[in-house]
């Protein structure tokens, strides 16, 4: 990129490599786990979830061709693309995000991938997404971004190969926007152009060329994807709006083309599209923010600080500030915003296919790492100290560890991985006859009677599908209808991939088309009756003693108490003030150690909102909301905002 001194990073790399080196071991030896293994069968997943006609290099022999008329109806060709899990649905989201993430991992680590001989593989799975988007992209303003639906899909457990369900095709235009779906879209079309853009610059100039429209596009006609394709809500609903997307998009088209009219849109809107308000703690395929915001801070990384980030040098920052909460806050670091973790370790979120969230946190964490490293930083957490970029890939390693079954269970949750492994993986073409073993067509309820329960293994190993995990206290249970448990995703191997490809490398893991190197391997709120506590957002800024320096204020009163049956019960009063000259939108505060029941507040995905009626924050104005507990005041914090 321009202005990026390659030599100068290597020499910082190195150096930090070598001093991290004597204190952590990355190699995969030191786990006790074979990370070239594991990458190698988390890149074949890939093609059990192939649509479309398969190529003759297709290596799970147990799949056939399969929607073979998608988009005929429409009169445009849809064939190809994935199947997003263990249904025969092609959702375009997560499609789009599950491309993006395999890209970054191979722009970060496709050194470490060619070394274990995987490049090709992790190249090919990447294009078999980008040619179906590049279908799905027939004029600048039109994107395809459904195939078949989840209903008339869910009442049948059918063989791909074998489907009679719905195959509509759903479509976003100016008159039917959408732009989380639109922006990611472009986002993917950009990481991919990175890939291609040595090995078949004609076919990178083509993704680029689309990336650019879909973005324009998601820009000029703005709204959400799921008010005009309603039949994505109940499964991919976006919870975090589109704001996130664009940005992601902008930084993506950046990296790809090194224009500057896209940096300034990430500067420009930081504010306004919520890139430096959220402080949100999990990225997958709803929420970018975390994305955006390492990717902002690479940025001002390769830039060398504030000196070669010129103009928006002070946006920059504040993109790290948020970046380094991630970091910490995956480390218990965090303030109250840290992630929890299992017993056993694990961090955690929810209890339907958690794993996605623990493998997109490990591959930031890896990835900034290594660029962390490469500038001699490290991550300014909010409670005060660093985390060094040697702990945080430490705390990657230890997450991929657990999903490789350094666990309490001594359960691998990647499938043929190991000694013990998922055998009833929620998934409708594995768990079926392969068609090539029988190719008797077994219908929509038959596929239910027959095969989805039985209480046996199922009759195709779907090898390096990476199931949704344990729950909350480390349990898990191996059967076909636990689909919260027990279904893979392409968008939980996606971002795993990229890790594996560093891990597997050891000391000398980090470089790539980004150009960094390697290395190796509680705040909470506190009150009296009468005593009041104040806390602004939580930040590693170099301001966070300052209060003033940030927007949102939140002031906790005890207000009243009284004692019944032996317990004294306090009712506290929490006041949120906008402390901008902006007005806020989109308020998200997080609240833990809540006990008793909350009035004044609604709860939603990330966290909890403020009612219908109060939109907005206007400056200078506040919101109350009171909660009653028998216990010390809960930690309240904002998770996400965004300033007009």
């Amino acid at each position: 990129m321009a202005g990026y001194s390659m030599a100068a990073v290597a020499l910082a790399g190195i150096a930090l490599a070598l001093a991290a080196a004597t204190t952590t071991q990355v190699a995969s030896a030191a786990g006790g786990h074979d990370y070239r293994e594991a990458l190698s069968k988390s890149i074949l997943y890939f093609e059990a979830q192939r649509s479309g006609r398969l190529p003759g290099s297709q290596r799970v022999a147990w799949r056939a061709d399969s929607g073979l008329l998608d988009g005929k109806a429409n009169g445009v060709d849809l064939v190809g693309g994935y199947y997003d899990a263990g249904d025969n649905v092609k959702f375009g989201l997560p499609m789009a995000f599950t491309v993006t993430m395999m890209s970054w991992s191979v722009i970060e680590y496709g050194d470490q991938m060619a070394a274990a001989g995987e490049l090709g593989h992790a190249t090919d799975a990447i294009k078999w997404g980008t040619d179906y988007l590049v279908k799905a992209h027939p004029e600048p303003n039109v994107l395809y971004g459904e195939v078949g639906d989840g209903d008339s899909d869910h009442d049948c457990w059918m063989r791909p190969e074998d489907m009679t369900t719905s195959r509509q095709a759903y479509r976003l235009d100016p008159q039917n926007p959408g732009s989380e779906l639109a922006g990611e879209t472009a986002a993917a079309m950009a990481a991919a152009s990175l890939v291609f853009r040595s090995s078949n610059p004609g076919y990178a100039n083509t993704l680029l060329q689309h990336s650019k429209q879909l973005f324009d596009f998601a820009d000029k006609y703005r709204g959400r994807y799921d008010s005009s394709i309603t039949v994505a809500r109940q499964y991919y609903a976006s919870s975090s709006g589109y704001g996130d997307e664009l940005l992601w998009a902008a930084a993506w088209l950046h990296e790809a083309t090194g224009d500057a009219r896209y940096l300034d849109y990430l500067a420009n809107n930081a504010d306004a599209l919520g890139g430096t308000g959220w402080s949100i703690n999990q990225f997958g395929w709803d929420v970018k923010y975390p994305g955006v915001q390492v990717l902002a801070a690479m940025t001002l990384l390769r830039r060398r600080g504030d000196a070669g980030a010129g103009a928006h040098a002070d946006v920059l920052q504040r993109y790290k500030q948020q970046a380094d909460l991630f970091a910490c806050s995956c480390l218990g670091r965090g303030g109250p915003n840290s992630v929890r973790r299992t017993p056993g370790g694990m961090v955690y979120h929810q209890n339907w296919n958690n794993v996605q969230f623990v493998t997109s946190a490990a591959f930031l964490l890896a990835a900034y790492a290594d660029h962390l490293a490469a500038a001699g930083q490290g991550a300014r957490c909010p409670a005060g100290g660093t985390a060094q970029p040697s702990e945080l890939l430490a705390f990657a390693r230890s997450q991929v560890d657990y999903i490789l079954g350094s666990n309490p269970r001594a359960t691998s949750y990647m499938v043929g991985y190991g000694a013990t492994y998922p055998r009833q993986v929620h998934h409708r073409g594995a768990s079926i006859v392969s068609v090539r073993a029988n190719p008797s067509f077994v219908s929509c309820q038959a596929g239910y009677s027959s095969w989805y329960h039985r209480r046996a293994a199922n009759p195709n190993l779907i090898v390096g599908a990476t199931v949704g995990g344990p729950d909350e206290y480390d349990n898990f249970a191996d059967e076909r209808d636990n689909y919260e448990q027990t279904e893979a995703t392409t968008y939980n191997n996606a971002p795993l991939m990229g890790v594996l490809a560093r891990l597997a490398a050891g000391h000398g893991g980090g470089g790539g088309k980004f150009g960094h190197h390697s290395l190796a391997a509680d705040v909470s709120s506190s009150t009296s009756i009468n005593d009041t506590n104040r806390t602004s957002l939580p930040s590693p800024s170099p301001d966070s003693e300052h209060p003033s320096a940030w927007p949102i204020e939140i002031e906790q009163n005890a207000t009243a108490s009284w004692t019944k049956q032996g317990k004294t019960y306090r009712r506290y009063a929490v006041t949120v003030t906008n402390r901008s000259p902006k007005t806020v939108h989109e308020l998200h505060i997080g609240i833990s150690k809540l006990y008793g029941q909350v009035w004044g507040v609604d709860k939603a995905r990330y966290g909890y909102v403020l009612p219908s009626w109060i939109p907005s924050l206007l400056a200078g104005k506040s919101a109350v909301f009171v909660y009653v507990q028998a216990a010390p005041p809960a930690d309240v914090w904002v998770t996400g905002y965004k300033l007009i």
